[in-house]
């Protein structure tokens, strides 16, 4: 007979109200946004990622492991990117076979415009419901896991 895995309930709770808190802020951020007719979350994230990387520019492969995307998802998003005119892909010039993603001026203007309506979003969904302290701690916790599913191997 096999041992079923355990969880326990604290740890359980905590998941499933990370889960549903999760599901509940994404999905008013998303409401939000269409209202506002401004970029999707999905595409807010992937060109925030062209924005912060250190130099300007990603492969696909490393955009991928930066948001939370599938592998074809993330590929149909970058194509819908392009045509908007929102991204760019560039030859790599350390490796011509490779084509970079580069955010684009106008990429640069739909996350300027998109900001204001994510962070009335972001405090409407979530920010406003945490004291600081709380605030915190929940960070902290969800940057422990967050390190910890980094790690090469699994425990």
């Amino acid at each position: 007979m096999t041992k079923r895995p355990r969880v326990a309930e604290p740890q359980l709770s905590a998941w499933k109200a990370l889960l549903r808190a999760h599901a509940v802020a994404v999905g008013q951020i998303e409401e939000r946004l269409a209202a506002s007719k401004q970029i999707t979350l999905s595409e807010y994230d992937v060109l925030l990622e062209l924005k912060t990387a250190e130099q300007g520019s990603l492969r696909m492969h490393e955009l991928a492991r930066r948001v939370v995307l599938s592998r074809s998802g993330l590929t149909r998003l970058a194509d819908r990117l392009e045509k908007q005119g929102f991204l760019q892909r560039v030859p790599d010039p350390v490796d011509r076979r490779g084509l970079l993603l580069e955010l684009t001026s106008s990429g640069r203007d739909a996350l300027a415009a998109a900001w204001p309506v994510y962070a009335d979003g972001i405090n409407a969904a979530f920010a406003q419901h945490l004291g600081e302290d709380d605030a915190r701690h929940v960070a902290r916790a969800l940057q422990r896991v967050s390190d910890a599913s980094l790690e090469p191997t699994l425990k």
